[in-house]
């Protein structure tokens, strides 16, 4: 069973509805990873009623992308004590401009996405050109980065802040769901 046909769809479900309707999805499908670090833990859907509609679980398992970054930054600015005051972000998913300006709501920072958004195999050029001497230094690289596109909060803090901690109680549902049978 397929929610979607073509991940470039979920943005188009996303914004067809104007939020989850109280659905939350923890992708704890190998356990949760950092910050909560429970292999036991398991993908795990909240807050479904008759009314859910594929588009609410599609909104929903965007918005988890977004609690999930926001777990791991938070963790990572307690760890190092800074405070973000951006991201740079990258990959696949950067495509999807919804799941871009959900993430600046969430994290309550500016996300910067470049215009290269597949940088592992980008890395691995740079990292092969400056092997070989193609590029002289890291600057030559830097200077090689630019930006698409700017997405700016525009989310109240206060509701960024109350629905991130509604997720914080769905990822607690699915902590410690895998048990060895007796």
């Amino acid at each position: 069973m397929s929610l979607v046909d073509d991940p470039a769809e979920t943005e188009r479900l996303a914004r067809s509805v104007d939020s989850t309707d109280g659905v939350y999805v923890v992708p704890a499908f190998t356990g949760l990873g950092a910050p909560h670090w429970d292999q036991r833990a398991r993908g795990t859907i909240v807050g479904m009623t008759r009314g859910t509609r594929r588009e609410h679980l599609v909104r929903a398992t965007l918005e988890a992308i977004a609690y999930q970054t926001r777990d791991v930054t938070e963790a990572m600015e307690a760890d190092a004590g800074i405070e973000l005051d951006r991201l740079k972000v990258d990959g696949g998913a950067v495509k999807n401009n919804f799941l871009c300006r959900l993430q600046a709501d969430v994290l309550g920072v500016d996300i910067v996405r470049p215009e290269v958004d597949e940088t592992t195999a980008l890395g691995s050029a740079y990292a092969a050109g400056l092997a070989v001497g193609y590029w002289d230094d890291l600057d030559e690289l830097r200077a090689n980065w630019r930006i698409d596109r700017e997405f700016a909060p525009e989310m109240d803090p206060d509701e960024a802040d109350a629905k991130y901690d509604r997720w914080g109680e769905a990822v607690e549902r699915a902590r410690g769901w895998a048990r060895e049978e007796k």
